[in-house]
């Protein structure tokens, strides 16, 4: 089974088929048609700013300071801080192995080719749904900017069709047991939608059609170079920093330091309220790692770019909770456009508009990135040959992965039109953190391989073997409580499955504490291991019952074609 199942791919062999040229699958005499190099740190750390700040800094920052209070701050902290541990991680990877692919390329060099499909598989997920809730962010912005100009767009031609059915459904409901009081403004506006939209019988055309568009158009953009998305890419993030910054500055003088007290009004468990939101935030660093091929030093520029990008989003992020929960009481901020309403509800309407401008850039540049890195993940997994070749194939012109490309834009187009996806955004974060964990053991793993090769970038070696079973033992005394209550059930399964992960987390606690002590581990690692991993356990069973759905069809897909078809399985 472990011959079989779990052969790793020898960097050599990695870093071999590279130089040969085997991104054409389609086509071998144009074997040397390789990826432009042109990426230095400033663009790649462009891109990581690009990726991260997006739809979380504008959206999603809103509803954790609602959970959270100022308290928030704290949050956006740790999970720096756990992200900080897996750039590390990433970082050393990239500087070993400067291959397209990230956490895929990587788990096939440390754990061996099932566990790379599983992350190859779980990536795919994470972008896509990522891609497709960041399209119909978009499009709400957008259409609200077409408003202010006047220019309105038939609102069920800006929605999806779930959204309007359920809506109208509702409505009915409500009005006819008398409860009009539960009826919300939102529950009005989109059963209008389905009360307005052309069609028969019971079927009405409802579809999101800028979603469409704007991933139409990035498509195309990261369809036609490399050169032409960095150029973009850089010019986004120039102009969305500037607007973050001046937000920072100018929403400094209208603080008003009571709205701090309470700084936690909700507790600890308020301010955990908002992980899904605040890690969905920070989503996007990693991306930049599967452009490895198009930098012009991938193993000194990639770990810059991507610690670079993450310090610097972290400290705008604290500065923007720290303005935003000054403002205006925390308690008003459960809204979808924070930035945008902290500044109308102190009368700066034309900031507001700004804001709002810069909200449509913002998350236009992370669809870019996220469009950019999931064609080149399909790239690497089809070189392998766990996906059919034509996804490696290499545009002669343009020298980009142009069927992927093509694909990457038809999933995230199509449903984006028709799809609500913002229950998901927790599907999106647990794919993400998953990735994180393997990427974490994965430098673990390559500590011990014969055939390691130096990088550029290491990470500092901390000796683990009293420090993780030191914090396991310190973390048992302080939540003590909490894990008693986790054995006390009380006839209510909804409720309490949701404390099911967190058995897990400690189970996997103990067995890290107690390698850390036995086999002296890297320390780094270890921590972002386990920060990553009680991330996800505060996502809900829900969460991890999709997640691991998702990964069984993926298995299918893997025992029924891409075993027999990877090259690794040719050549034992």
């Amino acid at each position: 089974m472990q011959k079989n199942y779990l052969r790793k791919k020898p960097i050599s062999k990695i870093l071999a088929d590279v130089d040969q040229g085997y991104g054409d699958g389609e086509n071998p005499e144009m074997g040397k048609a390789q990826l432009n190099k042109v990426l230095t740190v400033r663009d790649l750390t462009f891109m990581g700013i690009a990726a991260v700040i997006g739809a979380g800094i504008f959206s999603t920052i809103g509803e954790a300071a609602f959970n959270g209070g100022p308290g928030v701050t704290i949050l956006f902290i740790l999970t720096a801080i756990t992200c900080g541990f897996s750039a590390l991680c990433y970082a050393e990877f990239a500087s070993r192995i400067p291959v397209s692919g990230s956490a895929y390329t990587y788990a096939y060099a440390s754990f061996g080719e099932l566990i790379a499909w599983i992350i190859g598989w779980d990536l795919l997920m994470e972008y896509a749904i990522g891609n497709i809730a960041v399209a119909i962010s978009w499009s709400e912005y957008f259409t609200n900017l077409l408003e202010g100009f006047g220019i309105h767009v038939p609102s069920y031609l800006t929605m999806d069709y779930l959204s309007a059915f359920r809506a109208n459904e509702s409505l009915q409901q409500l009005n006819a047991s008398g409860k009009i009081t539960e009826i919300t403004d939102a529950m009005k506006f989109n059963a209008a939608a389905w009360n307005a939209a052309p069609g028969f019988g019971n079927f009405r055309l409802i579809a999101d059609l800028p979603a469409l568009l704007i991933v139409a158009l990035i498509t195309y953009l990261v369809y036609i170079g490399i050169r032409e998305t960095k150029r973009v890419t850089n010019a986004m993030v120039l102009l969305k920093i500037g607007v973050v910054v001046a937000v920072i500055v100018l929403g400094f003088f209208y603080v008003t330091p009571e709205n701090w007290s309470p700084f936690m009004p909700n507790g600890f468990t308020g301010v955990m309220k908002g992980v899904s939101g605040v890690f969905f935030a920070y989503i996007g660093f990693d991306a930049i790692s599967t452009t490895a091929e198009e930098c012009e030093n991938p193993q000194r520029d990639l770990p810059k770019g991507m610690i670079y990008s993450l310090i610097i989003c972290t400290v705008l992020y604290i500065l923007i909770a720290l303005v935003l929960t000054g403002m205006v009481n925390y308690s008003e901020l459960q809204v979808g456009d924070p930035l945008a309403f902290v500044f109308k509800r102190i009368g700066l309407d034309n900031i507001s508009y700004i804001i709002s401008v810069s909200a449509v850039i913002a998350t236009a540049s992370v669809l870019l990135i996220f469009q950019m890195g999931q064609p080149r993940i399909w790239m690497s997994m089809s070189r392998d040959g766990l996906l059919p070749k034509a996804f490696s194939r290499i545009h002669p012109k343009y020298r980009t992965p142009s069927f992927s490309t093509i694909v990457t834009g038809i999933v995230v187009a199509v449903p984006a039109l028709f799809m609500n996806l913002t229950e998901v955004t927790d599907l999106t974060s647990i794919g993400t953190l998953f990735a994180f964990v393997l990427v974490c053991g994965g430098v673990l793993v390559l500590e011990k391989d014969p055939e390691r090769r130096p990088g550029k970038f290491r990470i500092p070696y901390i000796n683990s073997k009293f420090i993780v079973p030191g914090l396991f033992l310190a973390g048992l005394f302080v939540f003590r409580g909490s894990i008693a209550d986790l054995f006390s059930y009380s006839g209510d399964w909804h409720t309490y499955k949701d404390s099911l992960p967190y058995f897990l987390f400690l189970i996997l606690a103990l067995v890290m504490s107690a390698l850390s002590f036995l086999k002296n581990l890297s320390l780094i690692p270890v921590l972002g291991m386990l920060s990553c991993l009680y991330l996800m356990t505060e996502l809900g069973y829900q969460s991890w019952e999709r997640f691991l759905i998702w990964l069984a069809i993926g298995l299918v897909i893997y025992f029924s074609y891409s075993y027999k078809n990877s090259k690794l399985h040719k050549t034992i």
